[in-house]
């Protein structure tokens, strides 16, 4: 069933003593503002923990069908070939997807010769057959959007949910601690050790840090990508369990803590959504002068709790649910 409303949310989760979002260009340390020292994870982490959430909980016993029978496939998946993945929509519905080499009037400079480059043929017809085959079969082409057009043309899709960076409340601590492997991985390094066999290492995490990312669905897009209902549901459900079956040495203890979603009467929005989530506060207790849990914190809209499952009307045509 389409969507006929816009929806905006606040996701609040929080990590103890692991790694929510290593850095790999910062030696795996998590990312921080470097102005404020506030923790970062990015909008890709957390769509990763959506895809991994819908790969667990969906039949994905036949991964990639010939001809696309699963509505809740996934197409940025692990060790996935993109263009393999166009390829299967023209496939299924029959179209040509061959290729051929144009010449771009250039000659280079050994030979002469005019240098060519790969145009992808295909009409605009079966590019708009292609999109909608994606849309259909991959759970996360029509919620988050995708660049499809490498290779075999599926064109280009704007998600109707984005999300942002989780941003910490406070400033996090990001700690180095020295590990130890009591074995080596070859002869060579036992030998060098004289029997010693031991591989030191280095691990990165944070003794706590609750976060909060805010999201947005339009229904416009959702219209146009086939989302509905069903799929918000699901994503309504990962956003709420994704950590649960996530876990890993790496990461420690990562929470959901709080969905409030503000739900609008109509599809153009009934409220601002800064504005509403300018009157969601996040506070933690004075009394507690470093926080290593979630009782050190309090939230409130409009300076009251909202329990969870409780509507409360948030503005004239907005409604807020905590789901969780």
């Amino acid at each position: 069933m389409a969507l006929n409303n816009r929806y905006d949310f606040v996701l609040l989760f929080d990590v103890k003593d692991g790694n929510p979002n290593g850095d790999p260009d910062a030696g795996n340390l998590p990312r921080i503002d470097a102005e404020t020292g506030h923790g970062l994870m990015t909008d890709v982490a957390l769509k990763r923990k959506v895809r991994n959430f819908v790969s667990l909980t969906r039949d994905q016993s036949e991964i990639a069908p010939p001809l696309g029978t699963n509505r809740f496939e996934i197409y940025v998946r692990e060790r996935a070939i993109l263009n393999v993945q166009n390829q299967r929509a023209y496939s299924a519905l029959g179209l040509d997807a061959a290729t051929e080499d144009a010449s771009d009037g250039n000659a280079d400079e050994a030979g002469g010769k005019k240098s060519a480059k790969t145009k992808r043929k295909g009409s605009a017809s079966d590019v708009d057959q292609a999109r909608r085959w994606m849309c259909q079969n991959f759970y996360d082409v029509r919620t988050f959007g995708a660049v499809m057009s490498t290779g075999v043309n599926c064109g280009q899709v704007r998600g109707p949910v984005q999300l942002t960076f989780a941003r910490s409340i406070d400033p996090i601590v990001a700690l180095e601690h020295s590990i130890t492997r009591m074995a080596v991985a070859t002869e060579a390094e036992a030998e060098k050790q004289q029997g010693d066999n031991r591989t030191m290492g280095r691990k990165h995490t944070v003794p706590y840090g609750l976060y909060a990312a805010h999201g947005f669905v339009s229904s416009f897009l959702a219209k146009q990508t086939g989302f509905g209902d069903d799929d918000l549901e699901l994503l309504w459900q990962s956003l709420e369990h994704m950590f649960e079956h996530d876990r890993s040495a790496a990461r420690g203890e990562m929470t959901t803590r709080g969905l409030y979603v503000f739900k609008h009467d109509s599809e153009l929005g009934n409220a601002h959504a800064h504005a509403l989530f300018d009157r969601l506060t996040i506070a933690r207790d004075p009394a507690t002068e470093t926080p290593r849990d979630f009782r050190a914190y309090s939230v409130t809209f409009d300076g009251a709790p909202v329990a969870v499952g409780q509507l409360l009307a948030a503005a004239p045509g907005v409604t807020l649910i905590r789901r969780c």
